[in-house]
């Protein structure tokens, strides 16, 4: 996606200056603008990335193109268009659970993110193994260390942290795609954390994951 994000300097000044603006986005929420104006309109948003399957294609990672459709990988990390940092920061702001749903607001427009409109909008499926950082050990036979190991390029190389670039092309291809697409962070994307190898493990073993 084709965005820059402003400093936070400027989101600042900006949001501070706003006045009557930010009481339509919020609905007259004092606390919730409160929130926004020192908190949230400051954190800087992280550009979305986006990897081609095409372009996957061209470069002979067949093997990496396939393993992400067998997920139903193939329609979120292509995923781009316009971005309004300002708006997903208002997004967030106003975000809240209800079940298992996501619900907000922006400038009054109600929104309800639920399993159906992710099946829709990005094509992610909610079902198979439900995996996170409380619940690794339902992965069987999953070592982290060893795992890391035998997809080292150098398999005598000792090993200090688990870092994207010692491993092999297609594993590193997806350590990336894993750790700025499907669950992003705003830094440390060449270390891994166990929970990036068990995911890594799943699709690399052809394991349907939730």
């Amino acid at each position: 996606m084709e965005s820059t994000p402003p400093t936070s300097k400027r989101v600042k000044t900006r949001a501070v200056r706003s006045g009557g603006r930010l009481e339509g986005w919020f609905s007259g929420d004092n606390d919730l603008i409160e929130k926004y104006r020192y908190g949230t309109s400051i954190k800087k948003i992280n550009n979305p990335k986006v990897v081609c399957f095409d372009w996957l294609k061209s470069q002979k990672l067949d093997n990496v193109r396939r393993l992400l459709k067998d997920q139903s990988l193939r329609k979120f990390p292509e995923m781009k268009g316009n971005i309004y940092p300002d708006l997903v920061r208002v997004f967030y702001t106003n975000l809240k659970f209800e079940g298992n749903n996501l619900v907000s607001h922006v400038k009054d427009v109600e929104m309800k993110i639920t399993h159906e409109v992710w099946t829709v909008v990005a094509g992610l499926k909610f079902s198979s193994l439900r995996i996170n950082k409380g619940n690794l050990g339902v992965v069987e036979d999953f070592n982290k260390i060893q795992y890391y190991k035998s997809y080292l390029k150098n398999q005598h190389a000792q090993v200090r942290t688990c870092s994207v670039g010692g491993l092999k092309l297609d594993e590193r291809f997806l350590a990336l795609i894993m750790t700025w697409i499907l669950t992003p962070r705003g830094s440390n994307h060449f270390v891994l954390t166990e929970e990036d190898l068990v995911y890594i493990f799943c699709i690399m073993k052809k394991i349907k994951i939730n």
